[in-house]
């Protein structure tokens, strides 16, 4: 990407106080994903499989690329300071009224792109369907492309509870992680053990919001606190509980070595997430302080911070719109009778730098086009609306899941999904995603805005 004077210019304000590996980290897992999206991604002429399904050796490697729970914990860190800032600079507001500003604040850079994508896809799915389009490659775009706003939807979740988590943090610090953690616990031992029916969906909070609360400890300096070796003992004894408690897991328990959802598995890892998915998160957060002192020295170098202020202004766009632009390097590979060779085999890994390449390209036409509504949003202000932003919240959160899971495929027909077992169709999923982001924004301005 190239370097305009507004990046360099944000780049050169940046304060010595920010912890520039946090912006780093952000960027890379979600780089991560996306790259182990476009490398999964098994398409042939008869539609789209898994490349760990077809070469199962492979699935250890979701040891390293399955980063999410990176992402969420630098959330943690994000909000707790986010948070704690508003807090301070307006006193004189009430708890509802910082608590709206908060949520507009943070979901702003969020949902603005996310509704543009929303947009766009539901007009171009509308107008394909009213012509007769849909079928082959073309249909499974239009149910796989809404597929990553799962991810938003739990973003939604963690952001809307950190003030109550927060607090909890306060009060009890590691024991509100462990609280956490041990309810996780609890849920699997009711799956399994106890065969409790739909218990396991409760660990789609417990699970991801245990890691967004050692984002928490981390904000407080509590995850390697200390100087010299001191500060690395506690990541080492993360990342190697983790690691060891995640392969016990794996290999004595009902839990799958793969740690991304596979086609046809009775067990997935990350649907609704498991014990062995918080280990593995665990490990991956010890990981990854354990390389924060190099990292630093790194970003400390102005070209290699301007690149991360770069990244991060279209981050969110970029993850958005890769699958389309995946799908479109597929598609157009199709129409052109360019050979799709069978995945795994020798033609097809030497073609894959090509079709990444040009995936890449194409992502990068796609942020080009839609990165302005991921610019930061004006301050909020005070006489902001708690209950209302809550509420908005809530519909996105439902909006969002629910058009993951249903896509835009079938829109005429009425196709549904079950989201926490009721039918969910497109349109209404849109519905609900639309109507909580207009509530976040309208509840964060308050009153007296100019």
């Amino acid at each position: 990407m190239r370097m305009g004077s507004p990046v360099r210019i944000l780049a050169e304000a940046t304060p010595d106080t920010r912890d520039r590996y946090v912006d780093l980290l952000r960027v890379a897992s979600l780089a991560a994903v996306v790259l182990g999206h476009w490398l999964m991604a098994a398409v042939t002429p008869d539609g789209v499989g898994n490349l760990l399904a077809v070469v199962p050796a492979l699935q250890p490697l979701t040891w390293l690329l399955q980063v999410m729970p990176v992402f969420f914990f630098v959330g943690g860190f994000a909000h707790a300071l986010s948070y704690r800032s508003l807090l301070r600079k307006r006193p004189e507001g009430s708890a509802d009224s910082v608590y709206a500003a908060f949520l507009r604040a943070r979901l702003q850079r969020l949902l603005r792109p996310t509704m543009v994508f929303v947009l766009v896809w539901g007009v171009a799915a509308l107008l394909i369907q009213l012509l007769g389009g849909g079928d082959g490659l073309t249909g499974l775009t239009l149910r796989l492309v809404t597929q990553p706003l799962w991810f938003i939807g739990i973003y939604l979740a963690m952001v809307a509870f950190t003030p109550p988590l927060l607090r909890l943090h306060e009060r009890y610090g590691w024991g509100a992680f462990a609280g956490l953690a041990g309810a996780a616990a609890a849920v699997d031992v009711l799956r399994f053990a106890a065969g409790v029916p739909y218990v396991e969906f409760l660990n789609f909070a417990f699970v991801w919001l245990a890691v967004h609360q050692l984002g928490f400890l981390r904000a407080d300096g509590r995850l390697g606190a200390g100087p010299g070796l001191s500060a690395l003992r506690r990541p080492a004894l993360l990342a190697g509980g983790g690691l060891i408690t995640a392969v016990a897991l794996v290999a004595a328990g009902p839990y799958p070595l793969s740690m991304v959802g596979m086609p046809g598995e009775k067990v997935s890892n990350m649907a609704p997430p498991t014990l062995a998915l918080l280990c593995h998160g665990l490990w991956l957060v010890g990981a990854v302080e354990l390389l924060r002192a190099p990292a630093a020295r790194l970003l400390a170098r102005p070209r290699a911070w301007r690149t991360v202020v770069a990244a991060n202004g279209v981050a969110m766009t970029a993850f958005l719109w890769h699958l389309t632009a995946m799908l479109g390097v597929y598609g157009a590979m199709l129409a052109l009778d360019v050979p799709l060779p069978e995945p795994a085999t020798a033609a097809w890994w030497a073609q894959t730098p090509l079709r990444l390449a040009v995936a890449a390209a194409l992502t990068a036409v796609l942020v080009a086009a839609f990165r302005t509504f991921e610019r930061p949003a004006p301050a909020a202000a005070v006489q902001g609306h708690g209950p209302l932003a809550a509420l908005g919240a809530t519909l996105t959160l439902l909006g969002v899941l629910g058009l993951s899971m249903v896509g835009f495929a079938g829109l005429l027909e009425g196709r549904t999904a079950l989201l926490i077992a009721i039918p969910v169709t497109a349109p209404a999923a849109v519905a609900m995603t639309l109507c909580g982001w207009l509530l976040v924004e309208r509840a964060g301005r308050g009153r007296g805005v100019r």
